[in-house]
């Protein structure tokens, strides 16, 4: 039996939400993208839930659109390519507005669309040894679904300069674009990171968050 390519756990009001297709540094495909456009709007009307942490199995956090998918639309109708990204941009969509507080735990590479979820996430903890890229550009592309959302965490100049050199930064540079919050030297100062923050989430009201 497979593994399920998203892991979600549940323990009090926090949720934790782990994309597990660590083999392709848990690149998105069109199954991964429903099943976490359907988890996050499950989550986000809960009741029992406050908080949620967004993270990646294995090394890597995200690398973006899972290529070997990219290459088999090639044989869509217009149809299903135009629903494949209009699913792709709820789902940044749906994260963006979620009325629960969303963590983002980086531990690894968060490429392309994988920088997208960071952008939507709330608050961001990254280790140190995490990369970030919008490497559309060196595939012939353009972030198109993600860039109002980084734009809006990291500003014009800084976007249009990684947008368009394709670039990687690392996590300290990152937290000085303000697209990470935090940056934590090991796995373990990660975790204990995301814990701190949980806390600090939970002391708030449920509505006050909801409206922040």
């Amino acid at each position: 039996m497979s593994e399920p390519i998203l892991l979600i756990e549940q323990t009090g009001p926090v949720a934790h939400v782990t994309m597990n297709r660590p083999d392709v540094h848990n690149a998105f495909n069109d199954v991964l993208i429903q099943e976490m456009l359907d988890a996050f709007q499950a989550l986000g009307s809960s009741d029992t839930v406050r908080v949620i942490v967004l993270g990646g199995a294995g090394r890597s956090f995200c690398a973006g659109a899972d290529l070997n998918w990219m290459r088999s639309m090639i044989e869509y109708d217009t149809a299903r390519n135009q629903a494949d990204s209009a699913a792709l941009a709820q789902l940044f969509e749906v994260i963006d507005t979620c009325p629960k507080a969303v963590i983002g735990r980086v531990q690894g590479a968060a490429i392309g669309g994988g920088c997208g979820l960071v952008a939507v996430c709330d608050v961001v903890v990254a280790a140190a040894r995490a990369t970030f890229g919008l490497s559309e550009v060196r595939l012939g592309l353009a972030p198109a679904v993600i860039s109002p959302y980084v734009v809006r965490k990291i500003g014009t100049s800084r976007a249009r300069e990684l947008f368009l050199t394709g670039d990687r930064m690392d996590a300290v540079r990152a937290k000085e674009s303000s697209l990470v919050h935090y940056v934590c030297d090991t796995e373990l100062a990660l975790d204990n990171q995301v814990v701190q923050l949980t806390a600090s989430l939970l002391k708030g009201g449920p509505q006050a968050v909801a409206a922040c």
